[in-house]
């Protein structure tokens, strides 16, 4: 017995091996490809130049670095207050056999492809928006929109199962000292169930800002500067899809170096759902 354990062991650490090999092998490649232009640009000219020129030999890419955080923030300013609001709804107020039907389709949401959001985005959501603001409807805004949407199935199903995991003794406790169902949700289950909410949220972030496809459709894909939130932008992940079909030489390593603040993005937001949820949550006051 002991002998087939220690085979199931080695499995794991093989498959786990391989998993850490192959993000290395990632890693390795991308600075490897993009680290040339970085270092040629200077990092403050190519983290912070305004200017995307790649036929002039230009990379400054400040213009995609808005543009991904003003769409993820906005993707979020959507998404967080419905994405919390509906997990506790299914958590704590819908009856069994309605969070039993609404659950399924929020899952379904998360394999619907990022292309038909995009498609949706286009035929719905940008001509909304010209209609009312008289503009042409890509930009930041229709992105928000989409990536709001997008981004719930994550928010939603990881909060709830942060405030199902709450003991029910904490609620019984609450209720039991003459609190409303309502104040025992804000005043107890929520502080309980932060760690696990922030988390979401991060997680819902990293979704948000690594989202290529429907981006691209309908941000409208300016390498300028946005001045508003209905002006077109380009995000990092923009950039590089738009543009790695065609690139070739010095160009093409400014996309790879394009990927590398990518991923360093990423890490951090990974690092945050290590660190945060390890702090917040821990006491109810």
């Amino acid at each position: 017995m002991r002998f087939h354990e220690r085979i199931v062991e080695n499995i794991f650490l093989i498959c786990a091996g391989i998993v850490v090999l192959g993000v290395a092998i990632i890693s390795i490649f991308i600075f490897r490809e993009g680290w040339t232009v970085i270092s040629k640009t200077g990092i403050a000219d190519f983290v912070f130049g305004k200017k995307w020129a790649p036929t002039q030999g230009i990379y400054g890419i400040f213009p995609m670095i808005l543009g991904s955080i003003y769409v993820t923030l906005g993707a979020l300013m959507i998404g967080v207050p419905i994405g919390v609001g509906c997990a506790i709804y299914l958590a704590e107020i819908a009856s069994p056999r309605l969070s039993a039907i609404i659950k399924p389709g929020i899952e379904l949401l998360a394999g619907i492809p990022s292309v038909i959001y995009g498609l949706y985005g286009m035929t719905v959501i940008v001509p909304i928006i010209r209609d009312l603001f008289n503009n042409q409807g890509f930009s930041i805004l229709a992105g928000s929109i989409v990536l709001g949407i997008m981004i719930l199935p994550t928010i939603t199903n990881i909060s709830m199962d942060s405030i199902e995991a709450v003991p029910k003794e904490y609620k019984e406790g609450s209720l039991a000292l003459g609190s409303s169902h309502w104040q025992a949700i804000i005043k107890v289950i929520l502080p309980a169930a932060k760690s696990g909410i922030i988390s979401s949220i991060i997680l819902g972030m990293g979704r948000a800002i690594g989202e290529t496809m429907a981006v691209i459709m309908i941000t409208g894909n300016s390498t300028l500067i946005p001045e508003s939130i209905l002006s077109p932008a380009r995000t990092l992940t923009g950039n590089i899809g738009i543009e790695m079909g065609y690139a070739s030489g010095e160009h093409q390593r400014a996309l790879f170096a394009t990927g590398i603040v990518l991923f360093i993005f990423i890490m951090i937001l990974n690092l945050m759902t290590k660190l945060i949820p390890n702090k917040a949550g821990e006491n109810i006051e």
